[in-house]
């Protein structure tokens, strides 16, 4: 069975910067796989197209440009905020506000972002919400161990998901800061 759309594909993968030789971002090994319904949304779209009509059993090796991945750094994605939203009682919380630390925010609709803290000023943190692979060409080699007939709990699953990485990342270890 081929890769298409809404089926369920478990596969693992090496993922480098730039190319082949690029430095390690993240490795999914047979005992820990990337398991998603193919075009459900979730993944980047060069990561997905990388693999469209791969079966189980497939190696791939391909790469996904910084425009098909997380798109280019932007300068307008690094932002000024006041400090005081870090204060506690007029101080600087400094357990979560301090230089390269990662912080959950909400845009101005109210939708999760994560923000790294850049500098600390007097009278603003200096945040940037890029992601942390904007920028980055990647490339991905591995292998497809399966591809199957998505069940329909798992379409409705997936359309109710949320992952921080269209690669597959965990929220908590995603990006490289290439």
């Amino acid at each position: 069975m081929k890769i298409e759309k809404n089926k369920y594909v478990s596969l693992f993968y090496e993922l480098r910067e730039n190319d082949s030789k690029g430095k390690v971002i993240e490795e999914l090994d047979e005992t820990r796989p990337l398991s998603f319904v193919y075009g459900a949304g979730r993944l980047i779209a060069g990561f997905e197209s990388g693999l469209s009509s791969l079966s189980a059993g497939d190696d791939f090796s391909f790469s996904v440009p910084a425009n098909d991945a997380y798109g280019d750094r932007r300068e307008d994605m690094i932002v000024e905020v006041p400090v005081s939203v870090f204060q506690k009682e007029g101080v600087i919380d400094e357990e979560i506000c301090f230089i390269g630390n990662t912080i959950p925010m909400s845009d101005s609709q109210g939708r999760r972002i994560d923000g790294t803290v850049n500098s600390i000023g007097d009278e603003f943190v200096t945040m940037d919400f890029n992601h942390p692979m904007a920028g980055c060409d990647l490339h991905f080699s591995g292998k497809v161990m399966e591809v199957r007939e998505a069940t329909p709990e798992e379409l409705d699953g997936h359309k109710h998901s949320s992952s921080c990485s269209g690669c597959g990342s965990n929220p908590d270890t995603c990006g490289s800061g290439c």
